[in-house]
């Protein structure tokens, strides 16, 4: 323990590691705030759950389109040229969302200004993930950042929903959209005024490719298991409030997702402070491979104090799994596409949620409340073992 405790103490004396993961939790608020603010703003507003989840998708489609754009972009001309344009529109095209919907503007007008909101988000997790590559070029040091990484960004995913919660409670959806709307833009001041930038450094100028970094087979191999990864994780979106409502009680649905949060949060913190020998791509093998034991028993137990025991055991593996595909990616990606390799994986990230939640909500409908868990354990079986074998002879990169 005192050695556990001692890798943590000394990884946050290392210049700029502190005050770079308080940034990152305050500048990243919003990603917890915008998509749950904005669904429960326009179903107020136009009064229809489907064209509030349409705009919804059409939000986070556009983030994905997007992203791999602003990547190649920062690679070429560094992040300033690239924040200041989506600092200004990202904002505003979110009160065009607002003030298309209160006018009563009409559904398309609404998603147009979605569509726009998400091909411009502002791309500060992206940053913040790259700069971890540039901070570092130890390979112990990268995963002992991502796995904390990951860790904030639950903090995020916890904190921005409850915030959003309790603003609606207490004044309604409208106040929640436009409180998140200002968080995003206090993100980019917190952001841009800290000493995050100073560790970005840009590539030598190369020839570069059509195609970026998905011209590298092994990358490709593993934005593959991202992919499927991702997809297991929107199974258990649906899955949990699924056996929720089978069971009468649609509440424990929020419960649920919140306990896998919570042990993603600790299985993250814990796997940052080991020093493990084994290669990266082996600890990612075994980290999804252990992912699917607690997914698969979330068919068989019963009890609801059993079954949130083995959302906190499934979520023990997400952040750790999360880490070791973030130094696969920092190590595989070419020097001068590095941002834009991170924006790829973020883009196969939504990508796979979304997949995942659509068709976890068809197996839920055909095949019963279970059944998703038991369909992301088969994944994350296929996941663990294609991503050993298709990146086992990697080596150092970038």
């Amino acid at each position: 323990m005192r050695q556990f405790a001692a890798r943590y103490r000394d990884f946050f004396r290392l210049p700029g590691v502190a005050s770079l993961m308080a940034v990152a939790v305050v500048s990243r608020m919003p990603i917890g705030m915008v998509g749950l603010s904005l669904l429960m703003f326009v179903r107020e507003a136009l009064g229809s759950y489907a064209q509030a989840g349409a705009v919804s998708g059409v939000y986070f489609v556009a983030m994905a389109a997007g992203a791999p754009v602003q990547g190649r972009l920062i690679d070429r001309s560094g992040p300033g040229p690239t924040l200041a344009v989506t600092g200004l529109v990202h904002p505003l095209a979110l009160a065009a969302v607002f003030v298309a919907a209160r006018q009563g503007w009409g559904f398309a007008a609404v998603a147009a200004a979605a569509a726009v909101a998400g091909l411009f988000a502002m791309p500060i997790t992206v940053l913040t993930r790259s700069l971890w590559r540039h901070r570092f070029t130890g390979e112990e040091d990268r995963r002992r950042a991502f796995a904390l990484d990951a860790v904030m960004i639950e903090v995020n995913f916890t904190l921005g929903p409850a915030i959003v919660a309790g603003v609606y409670a207490a004044a309604g959806a409208a106040a929640a959209f436009a409180m998140a709307i200002v968080a995003t833009v206090l993100a980019l001041a917190v952001f841009a005024s800290s000493p995050a930038l100073r560790w970005f450094k840009p590539g030598p100028p190369v020839e570069r490719r059509m195609l970026g970094p998905l011209t590298e087979p092994r990358l490709l191999a593993v934005f593959a298991a991202t992919l499927g990864l991702t997809t297991s994780f929107g199974f258990l979106e649906v899955g949990y409030p699924g056996y929720a409502t089978a069971l009468g009680l649609p509440a424990l649905g929020g419960l649920f997702l919140s306990t896998n949060s919570l042990g993603s949060a600790v299985g993250g913190a814990i796997f940052g402070g080991l020093a493990l020998r084994a290669p990266i791509e082996r600890q990612f093998a075994v980290a999804t491979g252990l992912m699917a034991v607690p997914l698969a028993l979330h068919a068989v137990v019963g009890g609801t104090a059993a079954f949130a025991a083995v959302a906190f055991l499934a979520g023990a593996s997400i952040a750790p799994s999360i880490a070791c595909q973030s130094v696969l990616v920092s190590r595989l990606a070419p020097a001068h596409h590095a941002t834009e390799a991170f924006t790829w994986s973020s883009t196969f990230i939504v990508t796979g949620l979304g997949a995942g939640m659509a068709l976890g909500g068809w197996i839920v409908e055909t095949a019963g409340p279970r059944a998703p868990f038991l369909a992301g354990a088969a994944l994350m079986l296929a996941v663990s073992a294609g991503t050993w074998l298709a990146t086992r002879h990697a080596g150092p990169r970038g």
